[in-house]
């Protein structure tokens, strides 16, 4: 379960694609269109420490682009947090735009639905604000 803009959802709801490398799978996207489906949330996109840096991410994020244009959607977005400096290159250099942040916003999450959270993310730094981002399909 992940928790984003106020609430608690889970990731692996609705249509996803998984890349795989020889007989192992190496990374995962998932998405959910709106009732509409005139726009989708990304819901999540890992790729194995072992096989990052060779284009699985950027594949699977480009698919489901694909896919979610293929099935009718005008637009897309998604939501990490402020540590996540790697994810927040490729989105970008695949086309997806920073269109709101949320000052504290992971801070709240973990007072009021995910005490979980970890205080600090990739490099040590601070978890503390979520990052939207969004695609025209």
């Amino acid at each position: 379960m992940q928790a984003r803009r106020g609430e608690l959802v889970d990731v692996l709801e609705g249509p996803a694609l998984v890349a795989i490398r020889g007989d192992h799978g190496v990374g995962i996207v998932s998405w959910l269109a709106d009732d509409s489906g005139a726009e989708a949330e990304v819901r999540a996109l890992v790729v194995a420490a072992d096989a990052r840096g060779h284009g699985a991410g950027r594949l699977l994020i480009d698919e489901a682009a694909a896919a979610l244009r293929g099935a009718g959607a005008r637009r897309a977005w998604l939501v990490t947090t402020n540590d996540n400096l790697a994810a927040l290159a490729l989105y970008q250099k695949a086309g997806w735009r920073l269109t709101a942040l949320r000052p504290g916003a992971i801070d709240e999450h973990r007072r009021s639905i995910k005490p979980s959270i970890a205080f600090a993310g990739e490099h040590g730094i601070p978890l503390r604000d979520e990052l939207e981002l969004t695609r025209d399909l």
